[in-house]
């Protein structure tokens, strides 16, 4: 007899504060280093015990997904030893191929259901790894500099938490691999030192140019987003979301109606950094 329970979890956006390309591997991989942030609003899973796992997805951004039974909660699924099926509908808020790591939040999501009713396996990190970059970050979804291809995950001082976030995307997907391509190979420098706030201010996003070239349309959502005189604004991994942060959640939110009153048809998130 399966025992009814109910889990309900966010799969928080993932930002990348500061992404610095180091070098390409032989593998087809890069070396980065990175800030990983999470904004406190995102996709949304629902898990249900049942006899076998399945999958329902919702939400304005299904349709996005080639096959949702081929998704990131699927193969989550499908690495984690359970006794029980879950039956999961996922909520789909967030855009696919935006630089949010949408999919990587969901597996992460999953992790935390799983952990929630069993536990984790003790090589969980691993599991997660193997299926993408993001996903171990995605995990406790809490601010991290990642190494590596960003599975090497370390501390740091976390003085961002509550800031108010704006997510801009300009309705366009665009593929990791073709914006790494277009990478010019340099290495610019490591990762700054300090603070979660000093690294934002000083570090930089190598995928930046190469993903306005990659999507022109970048450009203006980032000038948009600059003239509302943010703290900070910077393009998401590789695109094309990009963001803005502020002291205040007021001034974001004037923000988002000015962007929204000059493209109505950008998608729009309104949050806070976890």
């Amino acid at each position: 007899m399966i025992e009814p329970v109910l889990l309900t979890e966010t799969a928080y956006a993932k930002i990348n504060l500061a992404l610095h390309v180091r070098a390409r591997r032989e593998d087809g991989y890069h070396e980065i280093e990175t800030l990983f942030a999470f904004v406190d609003q995102g996709d949304r899973l629902i898990a249900e015990a049942a006899e076998r796992d399945e999958i329902t997805v919702l939400g304005e951004f299904a349709d996005q997904l080639a096959n949702p039974l081929d998704n990131l909660v699927s193969k989550a699924l499908n690495v984690l030893p359970r006794s029980q099926g879950l039956s999961v509908t996922l909520e789909k808020n967030l855009p696919v191929a935006a630089g949010l790591g949408g999919g990587s939040a969901d597996a992460g999501a999953v992790f935390r259901i799983v952990r929630e009713l069993c536990g984790l396996p003790e090589d969980w990190h691993q599991r997660a790894a193997r299926l993408g970059a993001d996903v171990p970050a995605c995990v406790e979804s809490a601010m991290a500099i990642g190494r590596g291809t960003g599975t090497q995950l370390e501390p740091v001082e976390d003085d961002m938490a509550g800031m108010a976030a704006l997510l801009v995307n300009p309705r366009i997907e665009v593929p990791t691999g073709q914006v790494f391509a277009q990478w010019d190979g340099k290495d610019r420098g490591p990762l700054p030192a300090g603070s979660a706030r000093q690294i934002a201010r000083k570090g930089r996003n190598d995928l930046q140019l190469p993903a306005v070239k990659t999507c022109p349309q970048i450009a203006q959502v980032l000038e948009s987003l600059n003239d509302t005189d943010p703290w900070m604004v910077q393009l998401s991994g590789s695109g094309a979301t990009c963001f803005a942060l502020y002291e205040k959640a007021a001034h974001r939110d004037r923000a988002a109606e000015i962007i929204a009153e000059f493209e109505p048809g950008w998608w729009q998130m309104k949050g806070r950094l976890r």
